[in-house]
């Protein structure tokens, strides 16, 4: 069976075909400034067939998702044959609500309860409708299926996933703690159990997603008991350029002062605060460890703030969970900065955690970085999203 995998966003679409037989990645790719001029990279990666890397005119997520076919499937660029070779499509969906607690086959019903969920996440669901509706007009019959990113924290008991508000907006108005990066989590925890040579039914795990979005989980039994965003994936740790746990008084008072309107206060709280509002000098973590070894006390603040707020967010969730087993890194800073990972790695010196400096030093492989004397065991673990989402659309269809 060959599954492709869709994530598209606004103005763009990233995919890959994998192979369920061996779980191959076949190709892979990305459409960018779809409705502006449009782009179109496309790598294949079986049948030493050359890289397509060149502007394409793509007016809507149609014209790409057409685009992607037919690269797949040309003499010059592709890796199959014709698209009846394409057994499935998974699509990656950002929020589903209370309604889904796994990944489902598309259809009319589930479309319908796709669209009540837009205004959880109404810069990012509609995307995701868009290229369902997309590859529907391009590919047909063929059978899809909808992997959530909220699904996975479903099992967070209500002490965890409620709000201290007035219940009715709970109850009326779905306000509680989804969580994200869910299919993240869940890939990187079964991995730690696979690398533990334990079911991981018997393990308590914090997995720690760093990137330029960030979040934590704290996962017992393979079950995800509580996480650090929320509503919307604005709170938790300071990120690239989201704020994190903001005292609401704040933003009160700053719309106050000097005349914000709600959007150009969010605005600043996604798009120019965490570790760029501190430091002034970037969103990347790698620019950040060069300013501080440079000597700027901002930037060497704002990875402190960042490595103090892992630490503390994770402690709290070994209390939650009344001990751990395992540490995940993950992600783009969690698995290529041994730095960081080394600086939040000193906080868990109460856990007995030491850290093997060689191990810590590798990239992009599954690798233990505790000594094996630690008695809680920490890993990096490569995450592989479009793995889950290509497994679960393999298990729903096949």
């Amino acid at each position: 069976m060959k599954i492709l995998v869709i994530n598209a966003g606004s103005s763009s679409l990233k995919y890959q075909l994998i192979d369920m037989e061996t779980e191959q990645l076949m190709a892979k790719g990305l459409c960018e400034r779809i409705g502006i001029d449009g782009h179109l990279k496309h790598s294949p990666l079986v049948g030493g067939k050359p890289v397509f890397d060149e502007d394409i005119s793509l007016p809507t997520h149609s014209e790409a998702i057409a685009a992607v076919i037919d690269k797949l499937t040309s003499p010059e660029y592709g890796v199959v044959a014709s698209m009846k070779e394409i057994d499935a499509v998974g699509h990656r969906v950002v929020h589903g609500g209370e309604k889904f607690a796994s990944s489902v086959l598309i259809n009319d019903e589930v479309m319908a309860a796709l669209e009540d969920c837009t205004p959880f996440a109404p810069l990012h669901n509609p995307a995701n409708i868009t290229g369902i509706n997309a590859c529907k007009a391009v590919m047909g019959d063929v059978p899809m299926v909808a992997v959530f990113d909220t699904a996975f924290h479903q099992t967070m008991p209500g002490k965890a996933f409620m709000y201290a508000i007035p219940y009715e907006y709970y109850k009326n108005d779905g306000i509680r703690r989804y969580g994200f990066h869910g299919t993240s989590h869940r890939y990187v925890s079964s991995r730690c159990a696979e690398l533990m040579g334990k079911p991981i039914e018997e393990l308590k795990i914090i997995s720690c997603h760093m990137g330029n979005g960030s979040s934590i989980a704290a996962i017992n039994g393979g079950k995800c008991v509580d996480t650090s965003m929320g509503f919307t994936p604005l709170v938790g740790l300071p990120m690239g350029t989201r704020c994190g746990d903001l005292d609401n008084g704040v933003v009160q008072f700053l719309m106050n002062k000097y005349g914000y309107s709600i959007d150009e206060m969010l605005n600043i709280l996604n798009k120019k605060s965490g570790v760029l509002g501190v430091s002034g000098v970037s969103s990347d973590f790698r620019d950040l460890d060069k300013a501080a070894a440079e000597g700027n006390e901002r930037a060497a603040l704002a990875l402190d703030m960042f490595h103090y707020w892992v630490a503390k967010v994770a402690g709290s969730y070994v209390a939650a969970m009344n001990g751990v087993d395992a540490i995940v890194f993950t992600a783009g800073v969690g698995e290529n900065s041994k730095e960081t990972r080394a600086a939040i790695c000193q906080y868990f010196g109460y856990l007995g955690v030491k850290v093997d400096e060689a191990a810590n030093s590798k990239r992009g492989e599954d690798v233990m970085i505790s000594t094996p004397d630690s008695p809680v065991k920490v890993f990096v673990i490569p995450t592989n999203e479009e793995l889950v989402i290509a497994r679960d659309t393999r298990d729903i269809v096949g």
